[in-house]
């Protein structure tokens, strides 16, 4: 597989996890008692999700700009994007 393409796959990746983070975390806020046992606590399983999803779009983001710098993909400058200071 091409770094390029490598590339694509680790942005959709990151970017479908950061969609998930938020959609679970509006899930949570609106079944709040349903991730809660008897004391208030969260349960494991929510516990679990609630890291692992922004954590595993931040690693994913890491390995997105690896697989750039192999692909020889440039960011472009300030100029180029019509944003001047």
């Amino acid at each position: 597989m091409s770094a390029r393409r490598l590339w694509m796959f680790f942005r959709y990746t990151r970017w479908l996890l950061w969609l998930a983070t938020i959609g679970y975390s509006i899930e949570f806020m609106m079944n709040r008692r349903h991730h809660m046992d008897e004391f208030g606590r969260l349960y494991l399983s929510t516990e679990f999700w609630m890291f692992f999803l922004p954590t595993a779009a931040v690693f994913v983001g890491f390995f997105e700009l690896m697989m750039r710098g192999r692909a020889g993909i440039t960011r472009q400058k300030r100029d180029e994007i019509g944003l001047k200071r």
